[in-house]
């Protein structure tokens, strides 16, 4: 798996599992969920990512390095 594929996968992960916390534990878990937007969003603009950073640390490779 790459990088890319690793990190829109936590991504969506955080976002449902928040959504879902939100709905049975607290409402404040919004606020994780607008994090994750909030980090996709200026990703977009800067290419920085802190869990792109991880993955890559871990050993995950990016995508054109695989093909």
């Amino acid at each position: 798996m790459s990088v890319e594929r690793a990190t829109h996968a936590i991504a969506g992960f955080f976002i449902i599992g928040s959504l879902v916390l939100s709905q049975e534990h607290s409402p404040y878990w919004l606020l994780f969920t607008a994090f994750v937007g909030a980090n996709l969003f200026q990703h977009a603009f800067t290419g920085w990512c802190l869990m792109e950073k991880i993955l890559l640390s871990a050993g995950l490779k990016r995508y054109s390095e695989l093909h």
